[in-house]
């Protein structure tokens, strides 16, 4: 059949399940039946099968929302060209849990700054940290 006289058919072609959608999106298929609930991703059910279009999906992608994408007074919050970063990424860049960072902020030993909801930590302050108390070496006497 030629697809090209029949377009509804070739748009059929490109349809995944909640199953695949969520594999491709690395999610849960929990997560795909909330994003189609709350109108952020489309979807048609066909009788006993939820079907997503695979443009949907990934406008869904391009849209979804992301922490890193977030915005305080018309800058970015976690801009790594400006040297900014959330507690997460600290962690990762020091290969230390989030919690050791958490604890480091509220007893003094980095600097971290409230913009909003997140905590935010400059490059400087995660240097200083690092040359301070993850670097250094006991002395034994």
């Amino acid at each position: 059949m030629d697809t090209m006289k029949h377009p509804e058919q070739s748009r059929d072609l490109k349809v995944v399940s909640i199953t695949e959608a969520a594999r491709i999106n690395n999610v849960t298929r929990q997560a795909i039946y909330v994003a189609i609930k709350q109108k952020k991703l489309k979807a048609t059910k066909d009788v006993t099968r939820w079907t997503i279009h695979l443009d949907d999906l990934e406008e869904y992608r391009k849209n979804k929302y992301s922490r890193t994408k977030s915005m305080f007074n018309g800058e970015l919050l976690f801009d790594a060209g400006k040297g900014f970063h959330s507690i997460n990424q600290v962690a990762k860049m020091l290969n230390i849990p989030a919690q050791k960072v958490y604890y480091a902020t509220r007893v003094g030993l980095m600097k971290a700054h409230r913009k909003g909801a997140a905590w935010v930590v400059h490059s400087d302050d995660v240097k200083s940290y690092q040359e301070n108390y993850l670097n250094r070496t006991t002395k034994v006497v």
